[in-house]
């Protein structure tokens, strides 16, 4: 009698044992790329936050028009962060990776423990097969008697197998589905969401006036062309200066009527007194018959 190699039990177990290790390669290859996705998703939040905040800082020194528009647009993409942080929060699959190692583990431990089993049964066979070359004896019967129980082990422990290998299945395809449909749900709403926001903030965008703007700018120009002008006339800047510890502008008129009532008596004065002046040289001059003409 041939030892019995080669039987449906064993090619099931050579099945399992690469189908264990297909799960266990690429489970992880899953898990690592998945893993590395969710740093660079990560380092994409962190960066678009930083954008965030130079549109803030820009936009507080720019006009109120364009000022608003790139506020409002910088809090919509700050909501996709927010929304991409929680992409990252939940983008991962450790726990899955761990229930599928315990899988993987229990399958590894119960294809030993079959191996070993069948292979006492094997030697068992083998070693019945040379005592009855031999002689007729009874140890026959012992021999016969230990290849059965070896057999009833064997049998045991494939029904085991089978069962360990029907629960590792079912949970492979299970760690499957929750791993890309947990990925794949948080991406869709992620999208979703990001793709209503940033047509907000596009909207928000668009909404700046140029025409507004541009006249804000002008004014502003304008504004400041006509305080230096104004602080250039020396006349005019004595009577600016002169109220500097007040803002009221009732003082400000007064001080300016105060000094055109002075440069009037001085002219006065001038004219009264015959005083010319020309060619860099002062000279006396016969008074004027008459009211002199301001």
């Amino acid at each position: 009698m041939a030892a019995p190699m080669g039987t449906p039990q064993d090619a099931q177990v050579k099945i399992m044992e690469t189908t264990v290790g297909n799960a266990e390669k690429y489970f992880g290859q899953f898990c690592s790329v998945l893993a590395s996705y969710t740093r660079k998703t990560a380092k994409l939040r962190d960066k678009a936050d930083e954008l965030v905040k130079n549109l803030i800082d820009f936009a507080n020194t720019e006009n109120p028009e364009l000022r608003t528009a790139l506020k409002n647009m910088a809090d919509e993409l700050a909501k996709i962060q927010d929304y991409r942080h929680a992409q990252v929060r939940l983008g991962n699959c450790e726990r899955s990776q761990q229930a599928l190692n315990i899988s993987i583990f229990s399958l590894q431990t119960e294809i030993k423990k079959f191996n070993s089993v069948r292979n006492r049964e094997i030697k068992e066979l083998e070693k019945l097969e040379k005592l009855r070359h031999r002689a007729p004896s009874d140890r026959h019967v012992i021999a016969e008697a230990n290849v059965q129980k070896a057999s009833v082990d064997a049998a045991r422990t494939t029904h085991q197998l089978e069962e360990v290998i029907d629960n590792f299945q079912l949970q492979k395809v299970k760690d499957i589905q929750k791993i890309f449909s947990d990925f794949l749900t948080v991406e869709m709403i992620f999208h979703a969401r990001s793709l209503e926001v940033f047509t907000n903030a596009f909207q928000n965008l668009q909404e700046c006036d140029l025409e507004k703007d541009m006249e804000v700018r002008m004014e502003h120009t304008v504004s400041l062309q006509g305080n230096s002008r104004s602080f250039a006339d020396p006349g005019l800047r004595d009577v600016v200066e002169q109220p500097k510890n007040t803002d009221s502008l009732l003082q400000i008129i007064h001080a300016l009527i105060y000094s055109r009532l002075q440069i009037g008596s001085l002219l006065r004065c001038f004219l009264k007194e015959g005083w010319h002046v020309g060619e860099g040289d002062r000279r006396s001059v016969a008074p004027k018959q008459g009211k002199p003409d301001l």
